[in-house]
């Protein structure tokens, strides 16, 4: 199913504010900032659950801009940042180093909006997106 002008233009928003934040976070993790060196020495995987994450959002924001493979970057951002959520919740807390809650909050606005996303491109989604479609009577 084809999206109207209105759902296209608010799935490139939705997909630009996901893959701003995921592409601006790099820049911390890739250069190993103080903030982001705490975290995964806190996690226990220090540098390379860094980097790694590092690349996987890196690839999500990027499929997140290639329209053919919007639900793709969507699934992958909405499953690291669950992770990142479950981070924060679990081992981190909301606040990190005196940041008020922001990364948490960043996480938050990628899974959001990272929901609304696959929402809008719910037909597409692989192997379950055809099922998803509404019957012919």
């Amino acid at each position: 199913m084809e999206l109207t002008k209105t759902q296209l233009l608010i799935s490139w928003a939705l997909r630009l504010i996901a893959a701003g934040i995921l592409l601006q976070t790099l820049f911390f993790k890739f250069t190993g900032a103080e903030e982001s060196k705490y975290i995964f020495s806190t996690l226990g995987v220090e540098p390379w659950g860094r980097i790694g994450s590092g690349v996987i959002e890196l690839v999500a924001a990027i499929l997140l801009l290639v329209p053919r493979t919007t639900t793709l970057g969507a699934l992958i951002a909405l499953a690291t940042m669950s992770g990142a959520i479950l981070s924060h919740l679990a081992f981190l807390g909301i606040e990190v180093k005196n940041d008020r809650g922001l990364l948490f909050g960043l996480a938050m606005a990628v899974f959001v909006v990272s929901l609304g996303v696959l929402y809008l491109h719910r037909f597409e989604i692989p192997i379950i997106g055809s099922k998803l479609r509404p019957q012919a009577v």
